[in-house]
């Protein structure tokens, strides 16, 4: 991704795992910044640059440390155990003192599994431009949005910059005091401290800080709305096989309860319902009477991540939207939702009939039980009877009033908006029930060719072990003929 106006100019922050992508040996390390302002300005970022180096300073020589330092790159010496912590801290920091759009840059091949989960939390609050580079055999495999991703060879012999600049350099040591920082203002006396009697005893006296401090594991409560999106519109999605409707409960008071718990936050705005399920069992006439559109799909196929991106491509760019899901399996879609959190001005609320026993790395601005979400209205209900347009719904319904909802078949692309048309194609059309057939049968063998091909891939893995296995089975079948397999069946009993 190239640089926009506002961001050409902003300054960058480049935090750097020295233990995961070191210094090439005979590599110049005073032409390390030139390499990584180079890769920034092929993409249009001309800001100023700050880069900090984490790691076991004790454990690079003199030389490399002068270049760096003479490069202007800060220096912090930390044990190679705790290095995650401190760069993730620092991270985090600098966030909350350099808002958008100020650009982020990691090196390190700990981004999946150390930083993600929490600063995938961080980005759908705040989104920054993010520059990641990883060693030669790394593969970052994040959900992460970045603008642009390189190798360390590929960062390090690439084009150089030219410009200049002063800098001004720091050297840290956390290994001796967390709260204070060791500032040294000359690299002769930063080494000479990491050779004290002092450094060494605090290093092994001070405690390990193996795990970074995830700043969002708390956030997850419900949040009032804030200016931007009290009158946003709302986009709901509801899984029906995993929430349905409760025994004995008017499904005309489902909307009701969904728009009464969003205004309870201070979310006025208007409310799209869309409801997946397989509507041969659904009471269609009161779902529809109050403008939820009906979505007939086979189970394990909801077809809810389409009808998402859908939505996306149909919104306005960068419009503040608010989007809900209710569903158990949110696990299914979630990396097309967190892409879309990333990218774009939305918020995200869910609904699922038990909590889950993991936090999610969706950031959500709601979350309720299914069931408490209906009982919403019931509390309400004084305030809902006043409402218009459930007493309309009402009268409709009872009446056997036309729906104003769109009813879909998402396996045969077909809608309508007439209830009589919708249930005569559920209920008699030919092909809309070969597909009914074929999709489960499709997604079965799908699954039966997955396994024979992680079978096939470990096979080619182990072709010992499997010459092995074969041959002890051709002794076994061999020894069975000539017992008559009575020994063969006793074997295969006792297993």
């Amino acid at each position: 991704m190239d640089a926009t106006a506002k961001h050409a100019t902003a300054k960058i922050a480049v935090w750097w795992d020295m233990k995961d992508c070191p210094i090439p040996e005979n590599y110049v390390s005073g032409l390390i910044r030139s390499s990584i302002e180079g890769k920034f300005e092929e993409r249009g970022y001309f800001g100023p640059v700050t880069i900090t180096a984490y790691g076991d300073q004790t454990q690079i020589s003199d030389y490399k440390l002068q270049g760096l330092w003479t490069a202007g790159i800060s220096v912090v010496h930390t044990r190679s155990e705790s290095r995650h912590y401190h760069m993730y801290r620092d991270i985090v920091e600098w966030r909350g003192q350099n808002p958008p759009p100020a650009t982020m840059m990691i090196i390190s091949d700990e981004v999946q599994g150390v930083f993600d989960w929490d600063l995938l939390r961080l980005q759908q609050r705040t989104l920054y431009n993010l520059f990641l580079a990883y060693s030669e055999g790394c593969q970052a495999g994040v959900i992460l949005h970045t603008s642009a991703e390189w190798s360390w060879r590929e960062l390090l012999y690439g084009s150089k910059s030219r410009r200049f600049g002063f800098h001004y350099p720091k050297l840290y040591c956390y290994s001796c005091n967390f709260d204070c920082n060791f500032n040294c203002r000359t690299l002769t006396k930063f080494k000479k401290h990491l050779s004290s009697f002092k450094h060494i005893r605090q290093e092994d006296v001070n405690p390990t800080y193996e795990q970074v401090a995830c700043v969002t594991k708390d956030w997850g409560r419900n949040y009032k709305a804030t200016p931007e999106y009290a009158t946003a519109k709302i986009q709901v999605w509801w899984d029906m096989t995993t929430c349905p409707i409760p025994e004995g409960y008017d499904p005309r008071r489902v909307r009701p309860s969904i728009e009464a718990a969003f205004k309870e936050l201070g979310y006025s705005g208007p409310v799209s319902i869309t409801a997946f399920a397989d509507h041969n069992h659904t009471p269609l006439q009161a779902l529809s009477s109050t403008g939820i559109d009906v979505v007939h799909v086979v189970p394990r196929f909801t077809y809810i991540s389409t009808d998402v991106f859908n939505w996306h491509h149909n919104n306005p760019p960068q419009a503040a939207a608010i989007m809900m899901v209710i569903s158990d399996q949110v696990d299914w879609i979630k990396h097309c939702l967190v892409g879309l959190l990333q990218a774009n001005n939305y918020i995200l609320f869910l609904a699922y009939s038990f909590r889950p026993s993991k936090k999610s790395f969706l950031l959500t601005s709601g979350e309720w039980l299914w069931e408490d979400l209906l009982a919403v209205s019931e509390k309400r209900a004084q305030f809902l009877q006043k409402c218009s347009l459930l007493q309309k719904c009402s009268s409709e319904s009872e009446s056997g009033g036309e729906p104003t909802a769109t009813f879909y078949c998402k396996l045969c692309s077909f809608d309508t908006k007439s209830i009589d048309n919708y249930r005569t194609h559920l209920s008699t059309d030919e092909e809309h029930a070969k597909e009914e057939k074929r999709i489960p049968a499709y997604y079965n063998s799908k699954i039966k060719d997955n396994r024979r091909s992680r079978v096939a891939h470990y096979n080619r893995n182990h072709l010992r072990e499997v010459k092995e296995y074969r041959k002890s089975e051709r002794k076994r079948m061999k020894k069975a003929i000539r017992t008559g397999f009575g020994l063969l069946h006793n074997q295969l009993r006792r297993r």
